[in-house]
């Protein structure tokens, strides 16, 4: 669902970007039907998405990498230490991207991230914590499914406007 939320921001903002989902599990799973219904409500169709497990080369070409969790993360910075400075949870980024401000007109993504990231540690990634983690609706019914895109979305919409602030 992330995925395709935030292509359809980037669209929305005339922003080119590649966006790939991955996740920590074996791939090849479909979209969940709730998953389907809700994105299909939202005017996007995930019907054909197959999951994809994370690798080394997806964190290599990766500016940014976004988790929905604390467990994602750890799983990235395990695959590839130096990832850490690049790598979030949404609501952490948003947090502490809503902490620093906005990306400065001239500042590079990757200076915007380090600031943002500024006093992290990795020990700030064990446990989980309803400050980092967005719930995950597996095996959820779909009212749950749509609290979570509504969620994501929302943190979408928030971060966008931090990275790309309007001129």
């Amino acid at each position: 669902m992330a995925q395709a939320l935030l292509t359809r921001h980037l669209a929305d903002r005339g922003l080119a970007g590649r966006v790939r989902s991955a996740g920590v599990v074996p791939g090849s799973a479909p979209a969940s039907d709730e998953a389907v219904e809700v994105m299909a409500e939202r005017g996007l169709d995930v019907s054909g998405h197959k999951s994809r497990r994370l690798d080394t080369s997806m964190i290599d070409e990766a500016e940014l990498i976004l988790g929905m969790s604390r467990t994602h993360v750890r799983e990235v910075v395990v695959l590839d230490n130096d990832a850490f400075e690049r790598t979030f949870t949404l609501k952490e980024l948003v947090r502490r991207g809503v902490g620093v401000g906005p990306r400065r007109p001239e500042e590079a993504l990757d200076e915007w991230l380090r600031r943002v990231g500024a006093g992290r540690e990795r020990s700030d990634l064990l446990g989980s914590s309803t400050h980092d983690d967005i719930a995950d609706p597996l095996r959820q019914r779909v009212g749950v499914f749509e609290t979570t895109a509504a969620e994501i979305d929302g943190l979408l919409s928030r971060l966008l406007s931090l990275i790309h602030p309007p001129r």
